[in-house]
């Protein structure tokens, strides 16, 4: 099994427990941190409508529709989708990244953002990127949190590469590991390069407990050419 079923696969079996982890506020840096800086950075860009990209069990969507913004969530695994319909908060859709990439038309419109918190998880997220350029609107913005990579890096080279999420530290229930790509600060930009996008603003928010960036935040607008020597393909 390639890297990336797996990491749909692991999706879909842990969805159930991975819902209960999420509303039950049972990680701690979301808890205390990493939720509430995608949501400022979200309502800083003042959208009217959202595309939250990964959306899985809908928290996300949910905070946002409170705040009077109309969501539109998208997950590869039903199981989430199914979730996030049960609590509402916007419209879901299960669709893979892959047939997003292929037809951006399964997004269902035009958004003044795209959001991306913590679903970037795969080795070429160029073409799924790229293709997302159509759908933003003039002055629109790609906002992706993801884990910060001199964190991360752990004891492990600081060099792309695939690793494992056993997810014991998020409690029982969890029945399959997923594998996710980390990227260094360095391959993150030349991503967002290689997709159209440049780097509009960039975050570390602190974990309140131990001083150290419990995620990275990047918020980036379409170019209106792509670099040179950048494809976005």
């Amino acid at each position: 099994m390639s890297h990336q079923d797996a990491l749909v696969r692991s999706w879909s079996r842990n969805a159930e427990a991975w819902t209960r982890t999420v509303r039950g506020g049972g990680i701690e840096s979301r808890r205390l941190v990493t939720d509430a800086a995608i949501v400022r950075a979200v309502l800083e860009r003042r959208p009217e409508r959202v595309l939250d990209l990964g959306c899985g069990e809908g928290w996300l969507a949910r905070a946002l529709a409170e705040q009077g913004i109309d969501v539109v969530g998208i997950d590869v695994s039903p199981e989430l989708v199914d979730a996030a319909r049960r609590e509402g908060g916007g419209e879901f859709h299960a669709v893979s990244y892959d047939a997003l990439a292929g037809d951006p038309s399964l997004a269902r419109g035009e958004y003044d953002a795209v959001v991306c918190n913590f679903s970037l998880l795969d080795e070429h997220p160029v073409p799924l990127l790229a293709a997302l350029r159509s759908v933003l609107r003039p002055g629109g913005a790609l906002v992706i949190q993801t884990v910060h990579p001199w964190i991360a890096a752990g004891e492990g080279p600081y060099q792309d590469g695939w690793r494992t999420e056993t997810f014991t530290a998020f409690g029982e229930g969890f029945a399959a590991p997923m594998p996710w790509y980390f990227r260094t600060l360095e391959s993150w930009t030349d991503v967002l390069a290689a997709a159209g996008y440049s780097l509009a603003d960039l975050r570390e928010p602190l974990h309140p407990n131990t001083g150290r960036p419990a995620s990275l935040i990047l918020t980036c607008m379409m170019q209106m050419t792509l670099l040179p020597g950048k494809s976005a393909v």
